[in-house]
């Protein structure tokens, strides 16, 4: 399947994110698409340039046990994402919770929903937050954000060590430990 392809049909459904977790299309194959550790999508080697086209894909992108896909009601192709598909980039404060930002316009606040979890970086093996964008796919916090963020931690006590927490809301969250 050629990109240009994948992109006309995905056209129709540009401003909301569709249903992919309903859908279960035939499996078509691997599409030469990856998203790389610094969060930027490559096609067939070559940065995709045009962000429009890359929230496009990002909202048809899917994950079942560890691989990543784009799919559309009646296909499925396979990607590469090098560590996880999101990076958040931006962040507020917004009545007392946090609001976090990926590089594709995902906006959500930071809660039991969207949890942010320590979990090891797939490339460099470092322990780093991650937070839940939408269904099952993560984004990692850039590192200006999280060291924005580390300037808002308290150190606090949890089983036994200490780790730098943020709250957003009632939901509390672990940037590390110290």
């Amino acid at each position: 399947m050629k990109l240009e392809q994948l992109q006309t049909q995905l056209a129709a459904q540009q401003d909301k994110l569709p249903p992919v977790e309903k859908w279960d299309p035939p499996y078509c194959g691997e599409i030469d698409l990856t998203i790389k550790h610094d969060g930027s999508w490559h096609y067939m080697g070559s940065p995709i340039g045009r962000q429009p086209l890359v929230r496009l894909f990002a909202g048809v992108l899917k994950k079942e046990q560890d691989d990543y896909f784009l799919v559309t009601p009646v296909e499925k192709v396979a990607i590469r994402v090098e560590d996880v598909p999101f990076i958040i980039t931006n962040w507020k404060s917004q009545e007392g919770k946090l609001v976090f930002t990926s590089n594709t316009g995902d906006s959500f606040i930071v809660s039991e929903e969207h949890p942010v979890l320590l979990q090891k970086d797939r490339v460099s093996g470092d322990l780093l937050p991650y937070a839940l964008v939408r269904r099952n796919l993560y984004g990692r916090l850039h590192q200006n954000l999280f060291y924005q963020l580390v300037d808002q931690g308290k150190p606090q006590q949890q089983q036994g060590e200490t780790h730098l927490m943020l709250q957003s809301g009632n939901y509390q969250f672990s940037l590390g430990l110290l």
